[in-house]
């Protein structure tokens, strides 16, 4: 027998049903991984099975003596030691256990009632079981990692989730609900989630995530919510997506021929009054069958267009990073850092939460001090995607926020009206007028893509794009990005994007020290050192920051021995040839920058023009260069 089953279920909110006579079962020892769209009610659907809300209709049978255990998308804020917030799970004994430690406490102070109370507790806690309460959650916070006196206010996002898993693993459950597990966690703590979920004998599994790599490593079936139905799919992810392609293709055709049959048959209507002879009545009744289908016929939720507006090509040199070095009080997050970005180039940067990622992108971008140098290219226009979403006014409507107040927008030197660009963003014109606090985490975050690609650029910078987007959004994101022409710097947990994204990687080990390989984030765990102790630890499986940069010449005097007399004497001189390429880089850049020259002098101005590309070339040989001699 099925551990859970629905039947006929149906639920809606006033709008087109999220549930519409769906069918369901889950088996003892199945991963399922519950996808679709955002708004389609995958988070509706887990809390009809915990029981927090009622369905209008149908059944959802579960199997007598089922503990069923939730993990919810949102993490709280609250204050609490982490004990007593994971004992909570346990109910009764829990609160009776919590009222014992705070009575011991004030007993300890000299409060004589409250010893007087420890009687009667203990006696409860006795009959409780309280005491193996106790040992239980601190036997499993320790298997978390996770310090029982700690406050949850103070954690990091990904802490805060492991105690809420352990709250909802502290009473056995048979059957585990977790939505969007994965969110907001850093790479190694989704890592830990994936093998901590896959150690737990016989937990039985359903849960939402739009991280592909996460549900191809769990889940053992796929189970799609689409339009109110639910479909299921044996196999991983990629799976999925081979079987997701047939079914869309045979769904095409039956519509292609249901559409045909009702053009005939609305055709031959109205030929008048042979269609109302008694041996046509059938037909008639038959017509008014197909139109009443075709009215309650739901079409898949359409696909966000999204391009980017690309401003004019940045010189090839976009960032010359030496040494740059960031730090708060004691607190080192970057550390002699030094390396070149080139135009083209697309670079994701891993680490665990609160190491500096978003920090090194400021200081790169001269928005916080730090110590070192970063050169920045010429005619670089960057746009910046926050994963705060600080852009964003939260009162002001998806509209008035992406069109700053105008009826219109210029897309691509078209000039199109709002409500028409944010419905390839897949608002409607009533939505477009919603106030972007009413928005979920998804929809929040295309209002923020929607205002970023109105603006040209050849940098593009984002700080976790992919948080809340679908997988059918996330795919024409990855897309868009493989195709843009500039370059591109971004912060993202999602392994599968990185991938598919970037060119190389910067990775942080914790300790300030940054290192760089070729490839995505797979890329990167195969030329990371491989020791048993790497393997142990990943926080140890960055080896010391790589330089792409010549170091201080105070380093180098060992190496600059063995260069001959000639190179030496090149090598002296680079830094100078360099410095006064970039003053005239700098002069020709002012000179032409409002355009008066070539009104003045079109000839001169187009050879100053010119004359900025050749500089452009030969700094990148002399950098190149030094670098060279530098490492011989």
């Amino acid at each position: 027998m099925a551990y859970i089953t629905l039947r006929d279920v149906q639920l809606a909110f006033g709008g087109p049903a999220l549930l519409d006579g769906a069918h369901f079962s889950l088996e003892r020892g199945e991963r399922v991984c519950l996808i679709g769209r955002n708004g389609e009610g995958k988070s509706t659907l887990l809390k009809l099975i915990e029981g927090s809300i009622v369905a209008d209709h149908g059944e959802i049978s579960i199997q007598n003596g089922l503990t069923v255990a939730m993990l919810a998308q949102d993490v709280p804020l609250d204050h609490g030691k982490v004990a007593d917030i994971v004992a909570d799970g346990a109910g009764e004994a829990a609160k009776v256990l919590k009222a014992y430690h705070a009575a011991n406490d004030a007993c300890v102070l000299g409060d004589m009632q409250a010893c007087e109370k420890m009687g009667d507790l203990q006696h409860q806690l006795d009959q409780l079981d309280g005491w193996a309460l106790e040992n239980k959650v601190n036997a499993l916070l320790s298997k978390m990692g996770l310090d029982p006196e700690a406050d949850l206010a103070e954690l990091s996002g990904g802490r805060k989730r492991r105690v809420l898993l352990a709250r909802a693993l502290l009473t056995q459950p048979d059957v585990l609900l977790l939505d969007e597990p994965t969110n907001h966690l850093d790479v190694e703590s989704i890592e830990w989630l994936e093998k901590f979920l896959l150690d737990q004998n016989n937990l039985t599994l359903l849960f939402i995530s739009h991280d592909r790599a996460f549900v191809d490593r769990l889940a053992t079936r796929i189970v799609e919510l689409d339009r109110g139905t639910l479909r299921s799919y044996e196999g991983n992810y990629s799976r999925y997506l081979e079987l997701k392609n047939q079914q869309l293709e045979a769904e095409e055709k039956q519509n292609a021929l249901f559409d045909k049959k009702l053009a005939e048959e609305e055709a031959w209507i109205r030929q008048g009054i042979k269609a109302r002879r008694t041996r046509n009545e059938g037909r008639v009744r038959a017509l008014k069958a197909l139109r009443e289908e075709s009215k309650a016929r739901r079409f898949q939720q359409g696909k966000v267009n999204m391009n980017t507006q690309e401003a004019s090509r940045s010189g090839k040199l976009v960032f010359d990073i030496e040494n740059l070095s960031v730090q708060y009080g004691d607190h080192v997050l970057v550390k002699d850092f030094s390396s070149i970005v080139l135009r083209g180039d697309r670079i994701g940067l891993v680490g665990d939460n609160g190491v500096g990622k978003t920090t090194l992108i400021k200081a790169i971008l001269g928005e916080i001090a730090h110590g070192g140098q970063v050169k920045i290219g010429t005619q670089l226009e960057i746009a910046y995607f926050d994963q705060l979403r600080d852009l964003l006014d939260l009162e002001k409507s998806v509209a008035n926020n992406v069109s700053e107040g105008s009826d219109f927008v210029d897309v691509n030197g078209q000039r199109r009206h709002i409500y028409s660009y944010l419905q390839d963003f897949l608002f409607s014109p009533e939505r477009a007028r919603t106030p972007v606090k009413a928005l979920s985490g998804g929809e929040r975050n295309r209002v923020l893509l929607a205002k970023l690609l109105l603006k040209p650029s050849n940098l593009i910078v984002m700080d976790e794009p992919t948080n809340d987007l679908d997988m059918v959004t996330l795919e024409l994101l990855e897309e868009m990005l493989s195709e843009y022409k500039g370059t591109l710097l971004l912060i993202s947990h999602d392994r599968a994007f990185m991938d598919n994204v970037v060119s190389s990687t910067w990775v942080f080990d914790g300790q300030g020290g940054i290192q760089e390989y070729i490839g995505g984030y797979q890329d990167y765990l195969q030329q990371r050192p491989s020791t048993d102790a790497t393997a142990n630890n990943p926080r140890k499986a960055v080896a010391e920051p790589a330089k792409s940069t010549p170091p201080a010449k105070a380093d180098n005097t060992a190496k600059k021995a063995k260069l001959s007399y000639k190179e030496q004497r090149e090598l002296d001189a680079l830094p100078g040839e360099i410095e006064a390429l970039e003053r005239e880089q700098t002069t020709l850049t002012e000179q032409l920058a409002d355009g008066s020259w070539f009104v003045r002098d079109s000839d001169a101005a187009t050879l100053a023009s010119q004359r900025l590309a050749e500089i452009d070339d030969l700094l990148l040989e002399k950098l190149e260069r030094w670098d060279t001699l530098d490492n011989m």
